[in-house]
């Protein structure tokens, strides 16, 4: 029996390749396919099956892809509906995998078609779960996704309670439990940052599994706090419900290698979002005027979904040399699959061609040190638990997620001082603000990190109980 989590940390996913005899099944996987039919190859196995945990809304699963390369079976669990031909399996179906099996454990909550897989080895011992976004390590999948007009978050909070009380629960301690996402996913609210774990400890640790807590008290706790979820959540699940197109098309158009009059022309003729995908280093010494600084190198996919909410919107890339396919593929993974090209030399070939070009000032932490005199209006565009914990006290908290809903703070005379961690958001915030003629914008060098480092003044949160016991 082989087990094997191939983890992808841009989206904090993992999905499963399993095989015992000359079979072997995938959990999940991610819409770029080759890996798993190569690995299969490699290990001389035959994918039967190609289970799916539910209809995915932070990337697009490659389980059709998948079944149509290898002639696997999709399979989903109960009340799943999708537009195409699947095993619709039943609650405690057993599925056989060479000397192993397959139990399909329908749990609702998450979404109502969410189903876990538990893993019998050839005595028929359960020896692992695989819990899709039921169950994460310290916390459980939130409940808000799946909301229709005859059913709440907290309808859907109390499938969740039944589903870990009734079928999760009773599972053995020394029962592995592999989850779908890792910390960094918006598909829960605070993830452990571990990507495994035994269900006895995770019934030590995490509050969802706590068999003292009511089922009131459970729907109060993961209905609270929830963020909202980015955007393109909902496109993705139509994609996973409806079907898509072949990634390898996809990649064709993609990777159609432009020439600088070809880019420009293609841009104004489709209205197409430029995309510089580079270091937000290379990016603020010089760019594309109007073009969006996300690098390929950060948290890339999620918030080019955060950030732009139509999957449908045309893009133009620009990349680092030999990166062009793998940034036409992170944008397939979650759905934005009209990509029509890519600048061929890079912005080196439009500077060439007398093409304008745009920069971003930066600014050091020591610098800001001595400017924090003047009063400079500082956007701090961390996530408001970032700017809680600890912000310098003159910033106003202007988060990257929700710009949009904070473009009056920039109507003011700059210049604005941006920061946020450690400079990745920051310069993409920029980016967003001169694209939309916000131009004084300075971006400081290092982040927060910096700054507290270079000895400014910062605000910490101190909590209300700490309050009291120094009262």
């Amino acid at each position: 029996m082989h087990i094997e989590q191939i983890y992808t940390g841009c989206l904090a996913q993992g999905a499963y390749f399993i095989a015992s005899g000359k079979e072997a099944l995938v959990i999940d996987p991610l819409r770029d396919t080759e890996a798993y039919v190569q690995k299969a190859k490699a290990m001389g196995v035959e994918i039967k099956y190609v289970l799916e945990t539910h209809f995915h809304a932070d990337f697009v699963s490659g389980h059709l892809d998948l079944a149509r390369k290898t002639g696997a079976k999709v399979v989903f669990g109960p009340l799943a509906q999708p537009l195409y031909e699947v095993h619709q399996a039943k609650d405690g179906e057993r599925l056989t995998l060479g000397n192993i099996s397959i139990e399909v454990l329908h749990t609702p909550g998450h979404t109502m078609e969410s189903t876990c897989y538990l893993l019998r080895n050839e005595k028929d011992e359960p020896k692992a779960l695989f819990t899709g976004d039921t169950l994460f390590i310290n916390d459980v999948g939130r409940p808000d996704l799946a909301v229709k007009g005859d059913l709440s978050e907290e309808d859907l909070a109390g499938h969740l309670y039944e589903s870990i009380h009734n079928k999760i629960l009773p599972l053995p301690d020394s029962l592995l439990v592999y989850p779908g996402h890792g910390a960094g996913s918006a598909c829960g609210k605070n993830l452990g940052k571990e990507t495994f774990d035994t269900l006895g400890h995770q019934k030590e640790v995490n509050y969802a599994l706590n068999p003292g807590l009511s089922r009131e008290d459970f729907i109060k706790e993961v209905t609270t706090g929830l963020m909202p979820p980015p955007a393109y959540f909902p496109e993705n699940v139509r994609l996973n419900k409806q079907g898509y197109d072949s990634l390898d098309g996809i990649k064709d158009r993609g990777m159609t290698a432009l020439t600088p009059d070809a880019f420009e022309a293609l841009a104004e003729q489709h209205h197409a979002l430029v995309l510089d995908t580079r270091s937000p280093e290379a990016f603020t010494a010089s760019h594309i005027p109007g073009s969006i600084s996300i690098g390929i190198d950060g948290q890339f996919a999620p918030w080019v979904g955060a950030l732009f909410p139509s999957i449908d919107q045309a893009l133009l890339i620009v990349a680092e040399e030999g990166r062009e396919e793998e940034v036409v593929t992170r944008l397939a993974r979650v759905g934005y699959d009209q990509t029509l090209g890519y600048l061929k030399g890079g912005l080196a070939a439009w500077e060439q061609g007398g093409k304008e070009i745009d920069r971003i000032q930066n600014v050091s932490a020591s610098v800001m040190k001595e400017l924090m005199a003047r009063q400079p209006k500082i956007m701090d565009v961390r996530k408001p638990g970032e700017f809680v914990s600890s912000h310098l006290p003159s910033a106003q908290n202007t988060p990257l997620d929700y710009l949009n809903e904070h473009m009056n703070a920039f109507r003011a005379e700059g210049p604005f001082y941006l920061h946020c961690a450690g400079g990745y958001r920051s310069v993409i915030a920029a980016s967003i603000l001169k694209s939309r003629g916000v131009h004084d914008v300075v971006n400081i060098l290092g982040g927060f990190k910096a700054l507290e480092e270079a000895g400014l003044e910062v605000s910490e949160y101190v909590c209300p109980s700490t309050l009291t016991a120094k009262a």
